[in-house]
């Protein structure tokens, strides 16, 4: 258990520190009222029933010793109202603005993550992940401070009372609370292993249903839901198997606990009775020691929950802290260069690069493109057609050789700098559950509203967006889904127009387009391509019959190159192609 709080603290401590002064202060005042209020108080009650119990000799001197008692209890009362509000504002101030570091700290370390990373990891378990370490923050320091720490100070206080009234009594409390919290402690580490466990199916319930409401359409369509209904059943099982443990464990932690305050206080009271009667405690320290047995019982009962509650606040910190201690695929370098990218030459210069199963894609792979020139790819499934692209973007680092933008490694710059370079479009383009505004300018988000309109107007999305009940305020949906499929690639369009690299890249812009669509944005393209060095990976062979140069890619190896004229001339491989699709046949 300390191991994983320790690899927690690491992320929160230096967070925290920054706000250090508050920390002393609210732990400073935190200390005076629980002594105020647990400790000091009993001990004036104990005066009073000592009064109360005592023969009265002189009856006005102990009607002036009260009236002093009891306005020293209204006092202690008043300063401890005053420090428990100061106390809960001062935490307040505290929690709010750490936790929202601690947030902001999330997003960033995640999103330095490679594409491989979100790939393949369920992006609702992971938004669950990175709420969970944020509250688990919250929920922890909660308990440090009003539990833990409370505890100590409450029980230093109270042995130091006890050591001055009845040692014996004193000797009883100081062997009897080691063992209960030894006891306790012993259980909790068996229930945290069955808390982590509950925590990692509750991740996985929650990606599962993420799943399922991101591919509700795929559900729907293949009248699925029954089987889905069924899957998701059997998790919901699993984390009722792992609750019911966890849950249980609890259960046997509270029986344990009550055994044991039973105990003191039945053995307590045997001692104060013996101790009375031999006349060496008074009355007052009866009630006094029955007091704090009632607090300590109370302290020991509420430090076993909360220890089971850090612990699995600190087991839900844990998820998100394993992904803190990933070492991204895709790093910058320590000392970039300055971005020299600025007309967009390409060259894969001898450029290997295999998969993590050892898949090879490419060996020994050069291709040269000119400044300003448009070049298509064609090939097979597999070809490495993608593959390119996402060596060119980073998304994916080469094994061997050097990928170069205007003579400069693309890995001697920033993966921010270098993508700024270039504007991607893909055949999927996804957008933000925004305005159209807002997803055009995302590039740009400095853009004045004449330069959005412009570039939906060269993408023709213009037409569409101005026949909406809100025009550019129009909310987009999830992933864009309340767009067409032919609308959704005009924003996108429309944005990599605003962005204006000197690279561009089309992944199969069109291929899952209708007619209409397809010349709506075939012309935004031929808009969109003037003065770039454009690169398109084509499936419908007509869309790149004007390309400067058609490359043609076979298991990772340019098998033809030429125009379009010229391939056809060489009744080969891209012949082949062209005669199956204009034949009718797809690929």
């Amino acid at each position: 258990m300390f191991s994983l709080f320790s690899k927690v603290l690491k992320y929160v401590w230096p967070v925290m520190m920054k706000r250090r002064g508050v920390l002393v202060f609210i732990f400073s005042i935190f200390t005076i009222r629980a002594l105020l209020d647990q400790v000091l108080i009993p001990v004036i009650f104990k005066k009073i029933v000592d009064l109360f119990s005592t023969p009265v000799v002189d009856r006005a001197l102990v009607e002036d010793d009260l009236i002093k008692l009891f306005i020293v209890i209204a006092v202690v009362h008043l300063a401890g109202f005053f420090a428990g509000r100061t106390i809960k504002f001062s935490i307040f101030r505290f929690a709010i603005a750490t936790i929202k570091e601690l947030r902001d700290f999330t997003f960033k370390r995640v999103t330095q993550n490679s594409h491989s990373f979100f790939i393949n990891t369920f992006s609702g378990s992971l938004v669950t992940k990175a709420r969970r370490f944020a509250f688990g923050f919250e929920s922890a320091f909660d308990l440090f401070v009003y539990d833990f720490y409370k505890f100590f100070v409450v029980m230093v206080g109270i042995f130091f009372v006890l050591f001055n009234e009845s040692s014996e009594i004193a000797f009883i409390f100081l062997a009897w609370v080691p063992i209960h919290i030894f006891f306790t402690i012993l259980m909790i580490r068996r229930k945290f292993v069955f808390d982590l466990a509950e925590a990692t199916q509750d991740s996985a319930i929650s990606g599962r249903l993420a799943d399922v409401f991101g591919n509700i359409s795929a559900v729907k369509f293949f009248a699925r839901r029954e089987d889905e209904i069924e899957s998701f059943g059997e998790y919901t099982t699993e984390g009722a198997k792992r609750s019911k443990v966890a849950w249980f464990m609890e259960g046997k932690i509270d029986l344990l606990q009550h055994s044991l305050i039973i105990f003191i206080d039945l053995l307590a009271l045997f001692v104060m009775i013996k101790l009375w009667l031999a006349g060496k405690i008074s009355t007052g320290t009866v009630v006094l020691v029955h007091s704090y047995i009632l607090v300590i019982s109370q302290y020991l009962w509420r430090l076993a929950n909360s220890m089971s509650k850090f612990m699995k606040s600190v087991s839900d910190m844990k998820e998100m802290v394993d992904i803190f201690e990933l070492a991204p695929d895709i790093l910058d370098p320590e000392n970039p260069e300055k971005s020299k990218m600025l007309i967009g030459e390409v060259l894969f210069d001898d450029v290997t690069f295999k998969y993590k199963n050892n898949q090879e894609v490419f060996t020994n792979f050069r291709l040269h493109i000119k400044p300003g020139e448009k070049v298509g790819l064609v090939g097979h499934s597999g070809a490495g057609k993608s593959t390119i692209t996402h060596l060119l973007l980073r998304l994916v680092d080469i094994t061997g050789g050097a990928i170069k933008i205007d003579g400069q490694d693309i890995r001697n710059v920033t993966q921010d700098d270098l993508r700024r370079a270039v504007s991607y479009v893909p055949q999927e383009p996804v957008l933000f559950h925004r305005t159209i505004k807002e997803n055009i300018a995302y590039p740009n988000p400095k853009a004045s509203d004449s330069e959005i309109f412009e570039a939906a107007k060269k993408a023709h999305a213009h037409e569409f967006i101005s026949k909406l009940q809100k025009g550019y305020d129009t909310f987009v949906g999830e992933r864009g889904v309340k767009l067409s499929g032919g609308e959704r690639q005009r924003v996108a369009i429309a944005r990599a127009m605003l962005k204006n690299s000197p690279i561009l890249v089309l992944d199969e812009a069109t291929s899952s387009l209708d007619s209409i669509s397809e010349k709506y944005i075939q012309d935004a393209f031929n808009e969109l391509m003037k003065g770039k060095t454009a690169i398109v990976i084509a499936h419908r062979l007509s869309t790149i019959q004007k390309m400067d140069r058609i490359i043609v890619l076979d298991n990772g190896k340019i098998v033809e190159e030429g125009t379009h004229k010229e391939l056809l001339k060489k009744k080969g491989f891209y012949a082949n192609l062209w005669e199956h699709q204009t034949g009718g046949f797809l690929e």
